[in-house]
């Protein structure tokens, strides 16, 4: 057997061919992304980028209604936007087995709230497995196909951050050829109608309290009995801090952790002295095992925010001050978009016309920090052109002269047609504006499908955002060039003036895409600096000041986009060819 340092993310995805998945769908969210872009690896799996989590997840429940293993794997903002068909899917159940990762993210490293995708699955009625290091996140992912074919229902895999980007060593095996199930028509169990669903609730009822009296024998969960005086019950990336903080105690490590084991919990808690409670984010588990009678301490020592740590173990359950040394002093470095991001010229280009923007999730988000300050909201994926749409249609038109949406293209093909589409219909007024930098950026340059390409490379169709916007009755579609900022700035004045809705495609690639290489760079002449600062206003991290005030530009950042220069009156600033 070989064996592979890898990615938590990386091992469901070989859990995935290894238990003979045949369909996967996705949409790119940090921190799932690397899921797909593993899984594309295996040609045996067929794996697409989804435009949102919703037709992802519907993608996979048609594939296992037809007989096929399938999977779904998102971030857990994304379990919001498939829920709809999550909670019905429930309900059907299925045919071949139906796997959804939902990869939380404590201690918010790349989202805008901490959820925790184990309420979702218990308000949904479905299983949730969760595990916590590399080799049982391939081995979870496999049982999770087993335990979905034979209690007939889709299984969460409940990922964190730490575990989807921590690495550890996986047992590679061959994969399992699952015989394709065969297709037999039943309205009952898959048209979900009221009279369907009220007899397939009464199906999931019992499947959970069969699942939860199975669940005492179930490998995934296990006693690890050592010293009495203190008993844990935790699960996923929390077990390894308490192995670390707590090596002596009495652990049980759940790996599934819904339905829970009642008879099993009810066992261990009578043989130690103090039972706590580990686990990140909302009390699920301490909640539950408290509605028994059982008593137990969690939140009242733990907080509900963010990540643990085997320190903070140590201290709330041991009552151990762990000395650490004074970490380092030094400057803050918030996140700054890139050297050349087109995003930046556009937000100067507002913040120079004192526009406010509703905005959006994507790099662009950083449009609502100094030195842009632009963005004012940012709310969900697609939200920016519906928040733009409630302001005008509570305060009128007059109020919105000053504001735009700003969204990027791969977040408008997610949810903002949608949008669009209701402004139009509405009766709006507004502009949007489509920051069009030809990829999905913020997860890491995943293609969509405006881009022409697959998530395994090849070559589609890809969708025009012009026609697009006029097949939404847009009649007003302007594209322009990011960088250039005289016409943007004509443009944008004149749109923002219309009694109709608008759309701006400001359009230039990321700088960061591998096909984007740029052959200028800027280079300040210092004899011509007047120190006006007018080319450092837009923050690119290429540029700073020498000690006599002039300006300087860092040639190993710069990628010669040329912003600065077209701010600068006094040709300080000149693009070359390298």
């Amino acid at each position: 057997m070989e064996k592979k340092i890898m990615l938590g993310n990386e091992a469901i995805a070989r859990g995935a061919y290894e238990a003979g998945v045949k369909v996967s769908s996705a949409y790119p969210g940090t921190p799932s992304t690397e899921i797909s872009e593993n899984i594309v690896k295996y040609p045996e799996i067929y794996a697409e980028w989804a435009p949102n989590e919703k037709v992802a997840m519907e993608v996979a429940i048609g594939a296992s209604i037809s007989g096929v293993r399938a999977l779904a794997s998102m971030k857990m903002v994304g379990v919001n936007v498939a829920s709809d068909p999550l909670y019905t899917v429930s309900y059907i159940g299925v045919n071949g087995g139906l796997v959804l990762v939902a990869a939380d993210d404590p201690g918010l490293y790349s989202s805008q709230n901490e959820q925790d995708s184990r309420c979702v699955a218990r308000v949904a009625q479905i299983p949730v497995i969760e595990p916590s290091d590399s080799a049982e996140a391939k081995e979870f992912t496999k049982i999770a196909y087993d335990l979905s074919e034979k209690y007939d229902c889709p299984i969460m895999i409940r990922t964190t951050t730490r575990l989807a980007h921590s690495q550890g060593v996986v047992e590679l095996c061959d994969r399992k050829e699952i015989d394709d199930k065969p297709y037999e028509r039943s309205v009952p169990k898959n048209v979900m109608m009221p009279a369907m669903a009220k007899g397939r609730h009464v199906f999931v009822e019992k499947r959970l309290k069969d699942m939860a009296e199975d669940a005492c024998t179930l490998p995934i969960n296990r006693v690890e009995m050592n010293n009495t005086k203190i008993g844990v019950i935790t699960s996923g990336i929390p077990y390894q801090y308490v192995k670390e903080a707590l090596p002596d105690a009495s652990v049980l490590k759940l790996g599934l952790v819904h339905p829970l084991p009642r008879k099993l919990i009810e066992e261990f808690a009578a043989k130690v002295d103090t039972l706590y409670v580990v686990e990140e984010l909302e009390p699920l588990i301490e909640e539950q095992v408290k509605s028994w009678g059982i008593a137990c301490h969690g939140k009242d020592i733990l907080t509900v925010q963010g990540e643990y740590s085997a320190n903070m173990l140590r201290k709330a359950i041991l009552n151990e001050e762990v000395k650490t040394e004074e970490p380092a002093k030094v400057p803050a470095r918030p996140p700054i978009l890139c050297p050349g991001c087109p995003h930046r010229s556009t937000f100067t280009v507002l913040n120079e016309l004192k526009m406010h923007a509703a905005g959006d999730i994507g790099c662009y988000t950083l449009g609502a920090v100094a030195p842009l300050n632009v963005i004012d909201t940012t709310v969900c994926m697609g939200s920016s052109i519906s928040t733009l749409h409630g302001m005008e249609k509570a305060k009128g038109k007059e109020y919105i002269k000053n504001w735009v949406a700003v969204i990027g293209d791969s977040t408008f093909l997610h949810t903002g047609i949608n949008s669009l589409l209701n402004m139009v219909y509405n009766k709006a007024t507004g502009t949007v504006i489509i920051m069009d930098n030809s990829t999905t950026g913020m997860t890491g340059h995943q293609d969509h499908a405006a881009t022409g390409k697959t998530l395994s490379g090849e070559a589609t169709y890809a969708v025009d955002l012009i026609d697009l916007c006029h097949a939404l009755g847009v009649q007003y579609v302007t594209v322009v060039n990011a960088f250039d900022t005289e016409k943007l700035k004509a443009v944008i004045k004149e749109e923002v003036a219309r009694d109709a809705v608008s759309v701006i495609i400001s359009q230039a690639p990321c700088a960061l895409l591998k096909t984007n290489v740029s052959h200028k760079k800027c280079y300040a002449i210092p004899d011509k600096c007047k120190k006006c600062g007018m080319c450092l206003k837009p923050g690119c991290p290429a540029m700073s000041k020498n000690p006599d005030g002039t300006i300087a530009i860092d040639d190993t950042m710069c990628n010669g986009c040329g912003l600065c220069a077209s701010r600068c009156k006094f040709d300080a600033i000149e693009t070359r060819e390298v």
